[in-house]
């Protein structure tokens, strides 16, 4: 298979990588207050104020507006109507984003009941008894949905397993400092499991097989490129447009040579105080026992798989979309 890399495609379009956007969740300060209020008032002060502060980012920041008019259009465009968006559903796009931020404090605080969270007949039972036998594996998470949820469950032992299993999150602690210090304030424990992919090496690759080994879960989000590395990505179709793919993340996959998932937590309802979610757990059938020549030609199929299965979930569910910027450019 022919490896389709952006430096193969002198068309593509270029544009501000998403990684130079400013903070989506806003200064430290903001942050701050947000933890703050967390801390002293009933969670449901906090799910109330996304409202006003949705409200705020649709009215100002022109730059939101566009790029989810650009987001729901191509949606719409798969469609046989091939309708476009109202004005409503981008404030409620912003709105939803607002709501899922918050539910992603409240899952760090350790206030997000198992209850919530509904597991589908699909690829949760392989992985809960992989778990229980004290094997690990490799999740691919993206920004649809929140990609927090699964990572936060594990962290405060309510998976329902039989055992605790300890998950390495794999971020870029350069691009959202601000929640990124706030996680650590509201959760001291879960920078002993945040990786910055900027200081990935050699030694790295071995401390994870190592923690693999043990058990533990490792998870890369599987929908953004790499702001060291740019160029180095797969050029993937995706609703009815070629897309950049990160190259990294699926070819940590293969060094770390375990089986690999898809996951993935949609709230019920977009814009709820208090929805339900379902978690949708896909195992990747790719496996790199195999030659080097053969591995990068399976790299790009995992890719590809996994920008089938997420392109699928955006059709279903576009307003939990929290790419804020425009996904198909070459930054």
């Amino acid at each position: 298979m022919k490896q389709t890399y952006w430096s193969e495609h002198p068309g593509a379009e270029t544009a501000v990588h998403w990684s130079e956007q400013k903070e989506q969740v806003a200064g430290y300060w903001h942050v701050k207050l947000i933890l703050i209020i967390f801390k002293i008032c009933p969670v449901i002060v906090l799910r109330l104020l996304a409202f006003p502060v949705a409200f705020f980012y649709y009215v100002f920041s022109k730059r939101a507006r566009d790029n989810s008019r650009l987001f729901l259009s191509r949606v719409a465009a798969c469609y046989a109507d091939n309708g476009k968006p109202f004005t409503l559903h981008i404030f409620r796009h912003i709105l939803a984003f607002a709501l899922t931020t918050i539910e992603k404090v409240e899952s760090w605080g350790g206030k997000v009941d198992l209850s919530r969270i509904h597991f589908q007949d699909d690829d949760i039972g392989d992985l809960r008894e992989r778990l229980d036998r004290g094997e690990g594996a490799m999740l691919i998470c993206s920004h649809l949905g929140n990609s927090e949820l699964l990572r936060a469950l594990a962290n405060f032992n309510r998976t329902g397993l039989s055992r605790e299993v300890p998950v390495n999150g794999i971020v870029d602690f350069k691009v959202t400092p601000s929640f990124n210090r706030m996680l650590r304030e509201l959760n001291p424990d879960v920078s002993l499991r945040m990786i910055d992919v900027n200081d990935i090496g050699p030694d790295t690759i071995i401390m994870l097989q190592d923690r693999l080994a043990a058990g533990e879960l490792v998870t890369i989000a599987g929908d953004r490129t790499s702001a060291n590395t740019r160029n180095k990505c797969f050029f993937i179709p995706f609703l009815n447009k070629s897309a950049p793919f990160t190259y990294g993340a699926f070819f940590m996959a293969a060094m770390l040579n375990v089986p690999t998932y898809f996951v993935f937590a949609l709230r019920q309802k977009d814009i709820s105080l208090s929805s339900q979610y379902d978690m949708h757990v896909h195992r990747s059938p790719v496996s790199f026992d195999c030659s080097r020549k053969e591995r990068e030609g399976r790299v790009e199929e995992l890719a590809r798989l996994f920008a089938h299965r997420l392109e699928s979930y955006c059709k279903q569910y576009p307003l939990q979309w929290y790419n804020f910027y425009d996904f198909w450019t070459k930054g």
